[in-house]
């Protein structure tokens, strides 16, 4: 909730996004000081699109120092500190969902209508904001003849980690006075039925309704940090390092010949994505194959079970952030601490590594491993997608609908422009008016259109070519889901 909140002020207020929000109230309990060292992890091979994690070991940057001569002063720069913003702001969505559809049988016809209305507001009241920054300038001619301690733990760990980079943590943005985060769901739901007997003059009606309310406040206290910024370190093998000002390009110098010759280079990166360029759609889905096939073989009610939860967890843009960070973790061999989740959010987590367990033999560590990958590809994805996209795939997550989704995702990454018709054998599903238009949402907002031609059900999917990653996490979501389905 505090992360959602955040990340709603800062595309307000920074627009050059410097700022990064923190992701739980955790994480700004003293550890996020000035001059703190800050591990950022790069996303997975092959998960391009997500967004690095920040993590604060504890440690500050003279505590990584390698010791000097005893006249060395303490690294103690000036702090800066000013009024940043004053803030408060209302958000959220609203969906509303009909259906309705006729079942024809021997004995009588059923007619069934189903209206549900969900809304989803969260107001923030951040107050009056301070900034604290440190003088960089001084933080740099400090640093000039200092070498870091390559022996210090916290040195050691993140250098054995590739895709980890050390910061030093410049600028926070701090609450000033207690403030509030409250969350309002509001879910509103009807349900009819009509029956008619066939062989007797008879009927029956059945009505019914239900509604959901939820009120969740977080208070914050004052001096809580909520933003961050850092400067990245390049480390070389000898523990000097520099401050990298002005790109992101901090890593661990590496070895690159079988003589142990040191050579100056960034960690390799392994296929990052040029977020400037148009994707191969058709290549990158087959690279990820594999991990569709694996979960398709899966039993039908295992299956059956997983995308059920997932679907749950759509419901909470949140959620999904917090279920892709333990997986990543657990798919690193790492350990999680589900104990510092919400219990609805832990309660998923459990739900789904069980489902994983129930699957796989207790001696199949390395069939235990391919499911999380592949179940964590998905749920990357899903976080990946923009808000309203993620709303509407998830009123889509029947399988009739998915295979359908899955076909048209098949047809643009094919760019064949061919010509489809709602009567061709797995998109009939489509032929209701409201899917139809949910379908067309879902796909325009990964900017590709589909065209009806006539009144025959005949169009035509086109993608238009636009840099960026919205139309592959849209694809390889409904690809992972369809492959549950």
């Amino acid at each position: 909730m505090i992360s959602k909140a955040v990340k709603s002020m800062l595309k307000e207020v920074d627009s050059n996004g410097s700022l990064i929000p923190v992701s739980s109230l955790n994480d700004s309990s003293g550890k996020l000081n000035l001059l703190s060292l800050i591990v950022k992890t790069r996303p997975r091979c092959g998960c391009f699109w997500q967004e690095p994690k920040y993590q604060s070991r504890g440690f500050s940057l003279s505590d990584v120092l390698k010791p000097g001569e005893p006249e060395d002063e303490p690294l103690n720069p000036d702090v800066k500190e000013s009024d940043f913003v004053d803030h408060s702001g209302t958000f959220g969505d609203i969906e509303e969902m009909k259906a309705g559809g006729n079942v024809e049988g021997l004995l009588a016809d059923l007619k069934l209508n189903v209206a549900l209305k969900y809304s989803n507001e969260q107001e923030s009241s951040f107050g009056r904001l301070k900034k604290e920054e440190v003088k960089v300038k001084e933080v740099v001619n400090y640093s000039k003849d200092k070498r870091l301690d390559m022996t210090h733990p916290v040195i050691k760990q993140t250098r054995e980690k590739p895709r980890a980079i050390l910061g030093v943590l410049t600028e926070r943005i701090m609450t000033s006075q207690p403030c509030q985060v409250t969350n309002k769901v509001r879910k509103r739901g009807n349900a009819g039925a009509n029956m008619s007997a066939l062989s007797v003059k008879d009927s029956m009606k059945q009505s019914g309704s239900t509604q959901t309310d939820s009120d969740v406040s977080l208070k914050i206290p004052e001096y809580t940090v909520v933003a961050f910024s850092l400067i990245e370190l390049y480390v070389k093998c000898n523990g000097q390092f520099e401050l990298c000002l002005f790109s992101n390009n901090g890593g661990f110098e590496k070895v690159t010949s079988k003589d142990d010759i040191e050579a100056d280079g960034i960690m390799d990166l392994g296929g990052d994505f040029d977020a400037n360029s148009p994707l191969n759609l058709n290549k990158e889905l087959e690279k990820l194959s594999r991990h569709f096939q694996l979960l398709s073989v899966l039993p039908a009610a295992k299956r059956s079970s997983l995308l059920q939860l997932l679907k749950t967890t759509m419901e909470d843009r949140e959620t999904v952030s917090v279920l892709e960070s333990v997986l990543e973790q657990l798919c690193e061999g790492e350990t999680s601490d589900l104990g510092d989740l919400e219990e609805s959010e832990r309660e998923t987590v459990q739900a789904i590594l069980d489902l994983v367990d129930q699957c796989v033999g207790k001696d199949e560590d390395v069939i235990r491993s391919s499911l999380l990958s592949a179940v964590h590809l998905i749920v990357s994805a899903m976080d990946g997608m923009t808000d309203e996209g993620l709303s509407v795939l998830g009123s889509c997550c029947s399988p009739p609908v998915l295979q359908a989704l899955q076909i048209l995702v098949q047809h643009v990454a094919a760019g064949s422009g061919e010509t489809l018709s709602l009567r061709d054998a797995g998109l009939a599903v489509l032929t209701e008016e409201e899917l139809y238009q949910r379908t067309e949402s879902l796909f325009a907002l990964s900017n590709v259109e589909l065209a009806r031609l006539n009144e025959d059900a005949e169009f035509t999917v086109t993608s238009v070519m636009c840099p960026g990653h919205l139309l592959l996490v849209m694809s390889i979501a409904v690809n992972g889901l369809a492959s549950l389905g």
